[in-house]
């Protein structure tokens, strides 16, 4: 298949679907609006996607001439996939689509190359997931791609365009999970990292798919290998209350039987109760042994005895394989609104990394190496060690609601510099607005969901995506939107607040404009609302020059100005400035540091919001 990024392709077809200027797209990433049309002429019979495997990716090391992923006799080696945890026939929760690694044995068939096939897929939701990736035999390139179409069953169609990272050279960024050896079918294994992907197109919300047309194969010099496709459903029906982006991989000592005790703040209530865990980032599976959910008492004490959740149906843990998460089943646990909350998960394994929010800004609890299981300890006194980050935890769900606002930003959303363990960033002073709203603007008591990741930037990645690092900065805001906004639960809209670190960096105006542009466009074309807000003033911080002022105007004006990208604009540059000195936030708000907000400044940030643009 050609190799190009099919940019242009993508950007007609986004414009078509927003309605607004064109927009832009990152790589191993495909955002096309499913436009339904008339019924087209009758094509031939779908099949399953299994029945059009073609070609062989997986080799065992012992035979590795037995597959040829790439036309050049290399191939994924079957023992690299099991140390993940992605054997044959493992189901993986990757962004909330629910899809499978190919029960076929090393040297089976197990891949389609796209070439117009016409594929059986059956359901709804907001989007169809596709765990693939590109190949060339002429060497490692970054993307390739194509357009398809979708067939519902009411006899519409839709048009895509899906573009996957190359599984020798695309971005780790990206990628489901990296394995790190290439098997050749001389025998050797390559010291390469190979990559998969999933990959998402936006689906019509309110139809139902009935089969999906490949992307033809040119005969150019690159080929789109599809492993799984499945729908990402709609999660109607639940309300997420407390979220946290993984921004890293990083080393955690040595974790051994023993328990996480974590502490997390709510936004919304409800009567029943599920959490999201995820081993973002990782090269191994994780065992969750067991896990609970209590409300705090004080410090690491529960009020009464916590409540045990299970996986996979009533199972007391689970295994999550790399790059996938696990979301516990539905508990009966009235969780009260505006409340801490116990997450406790007891880890029996030993564990040297952990996916990581670093900035909590939140006291947790961790017991002693092999004290074993302690979820459901109503006492606290078995958790003697503290931390300060929040590892696997990424959410808590509470059944019923009207869905999720998700705040996207920086250290400023994250409420670096505001009061440990005080619950005062904007987006909890949004949501106590929220809760405690007299009705009056007819705004639903969204939950609220802090995606904020201290240090991250829209343009560009602070943390690679792969690896153990000390950088928890996370993935650029664009290579983050997938897991950290589209797949958050029954998100309704998104809150854009990121800017200042790529032009304190040294990215140009035009290069932070490019990528909100982007990540607008993905967004809405997955049915949110947007919401841009303005980046604030930092003139007296080590490196805010005036040159970076400048930068942050033209950006602020572009925000302002958008010109439909943005469904609303929040003005945080003006409700924080100096009026006398713009290019300095008051000193009221300053938290002393000059670029990040002290909890006056956050409480004003989240007091300006107008309700009613969350909802339009």
């Amino acid at each position: 298949m050609r190799r190009r990024t099919w940019i242009r392709s993508l950007t007609v077809l986004l414009a078509a679907a927003t309605a607004t200027a064109p927009a832009l797209t990152t790589a191993a990433t495909a955002q096309t609006p499913a436009t339904a049309g008339r019924a087209a002429a009758p094509a031939k019979r779908p099949l399953p996607l299994e029945k059009l495997y073609d070609n062989r990716a997986v080799s065992d090391d012992a035979k590795p001439g037995a597959a040829d992923f790439d036309g050049a006799g290399r191939s994924l080696s079957a023992q690299d996939l099991k140390a993940a945890g992605w054997s044959p026939g493992t189901g993986l929760d990757l962004d909330a689509a629910r899809l499978r690694w190919p029960d076929r044995a090393p040297g089976r068939p197990d891949n389609v190359r796209a070439d117009g096939q016409r594929v059986q897929v059956d359901g709804s939701g907001t989007a169809l997931s596709f765990l693939m990736a590109a190949t060339s035999p002429h060497g490692p390139g970054d993307t390739a791609g194509g357009e398809g179409t979708l067939h519902y069953r009411d006899g519409s169609r839709g048009h895509y365009t899906l573009t996957a990272g190359d599984w020798r050279g695309g971005p780790l960024a990206t990628k489901a999970v990296a394995l790190p050896h290439l098997n050749t079918r001389q025998g050797d294994q390559v010291g390469e990292k190979a990559r998969i992907y999933a990959v998402t197109v936006p689906l019509d919300r309110g139809r139902t798919l009935a089969s999906v047309t490949l992307p033809k194969d040119p005969g150019a010099d690159a080929d789109l290998h599809v492993f799984d496709i499945a729908p990402r459903p709609q999660s109607t029906g639940w309300t997420g209350s407390w979220a946290a982006s993984t921004g890293g991989y990083t080393g955690a000592g040595l974790w051994q039987d023993q328990t996480l005790r974590l502490v997390v703040h709510t936004s919304a209530g409800g009567p029943k109760a599920r959490i999201r865990l995820e081993n973002t980032f990782a090269a191994q599976p994780v065992r969750i042994g067991h896990a609970s959910l209590a409300v705090q008492r004080d410090g690491a004490a529960a009020k009464g005895r916590p409540v045990p959740l299970t996986f996979d149906g009533g199972r007391a843990g689970t295994r999550i394989p790399a790059g996938a998460r696990a979301v516990s089943d539905p508990v009966g646990f009235d969780v009260p609104q505006d409340t801490n909350l116990l997450v406790s998960i007891h880890l029996p394994d030993p564990v040297s990394a952990a996916p990581v929010h670093s900035e909590a800004l939140q006291r947790s609890y961790l017991s002693e190496g092999g004290s074993g299981n302690r979820t459901g300890d109503s006492a606290g006194g078995a958790f003697t060690r503290s931390l300060s980050m929040w590892p696997f935890l990424t959410g808590v769900d509470v059944q019923g609601g009207p869905g999720s606002v998700v705040a996207l930003g920086d250290s400023i959303t994250d409420g670096v510099r505001s009061t440990q363990g005080a619950n005062r960033r904007w987006p909890d002073v949004l949501a106590g607005r929220l809760l405690h709203q007299n009705g009056q603007n007819g705004v639903p008591r969204f939950g609220v969901l802090n995606h904020g990741v201290s240090a991250n930037r829209v343009a560009s990645d602070r943390y690679p995506g792969d690896g153990v690092s000390t950088d928890t900065a996370g993935v650029s805001a664009q290579h983050r939107l997938e897991r950290d906004v589209l797949a958050q639960t029954n998100a309704r809209t998104v809150v854009l607040f990121e800017g200042i670190n790529d032009v304190r960096w040294g990215a140009t105006a035009e290069e932070v404009i490019a990528g909100m542009r982007a990540l607008a466009a993905r967004a809405r074309a997955q049915g949110l609302r947007v919401v841009g807000a303005t980046i604030t003033p930092c003139e007296g911080y080590k490196d805010c020059t005036a040159d970076v002022d400048a930068r942050r105007q033209k950006v602020n004006a572009f925000v302002r100005e958008s010109g439909g990208y943005f469904d609303a604009v929040l003005d945080f540059d003006k409700v924080v400035r100096d009026p006398g000195h713009p290019a300095r936030m008051a000193t009221a708000y300053d938290s002393g540091d000059h670029l990040h907000p002290g909890d006056a400044g956050l409480k004003a940030l989240g007091e300006s919001v107008d309700l009613r643009a969350l909802t339009g």
